[in-house]
């Protein structure tokens, strides 16, 4: 059986992880991707993409998968309401991630478009404001 402080630990660290990385990439980097100029923006997007994908694919493998165990192993401060809240809040980032920016990364990567980078600041939002709630819901479990 899988101790229950371990899975705990691993979602508190992983899950703060992540909303300290939304935050910096959705009030700093994002915002500066309209000052990197047409010439090199869609080498610059590729770039971006590959690397973040190495930051913030371990974590989010280890708190999807940590959500989803704290549903049934967790520890008696923790309620099921909020080991559910938390892995659908998961859920929520996962697929705002996967329909609404990765699609728009994809845009960028052919270049720049001014649209496309308001659109993706915006619907950024979503993943900041679930990370920020799952945070929340992190630091209640400590």
């Amino acid at each position: 059986m899988i101790d229950p402080s371990f899975i705990v630990s691993a979602n508190i660290a992983s899950t703060l992880f992540l909303a300290g990385v939304i935050w910096f990439v959705q009030v700093v980097h994002y915002p500066l991707f309209s000052s990197v100029g047409q010439s090199g923006f869609a080498q610059y997007e590729v770039q971006h993409a590959g690397r973040t994908t190495w930051i913030v694919a371990p974590p989010m493998l280890i708190e999807a998968t940590t959500a989803l165990l704290l549903i049934w192993v967790r520890p008696a401060s923790l309620s099921f309401a909020a080991a559910f809240a938390g892995f659908l809040l998961v859920g929520l980032i996962w697929g705002s991630t996967f329909t609404m920016q990765v699609p728009l990364h994809a845009r960028l990567s052919i270049g720049f478009e001014p649209t496309i980078h308001r659109n993706l600041v915006a619907t950024n939002w979503v993943r900041t404001a679930a990370w920020t709630a799952r945070a929340w819901l992190a630091l209640t479990m400590i």
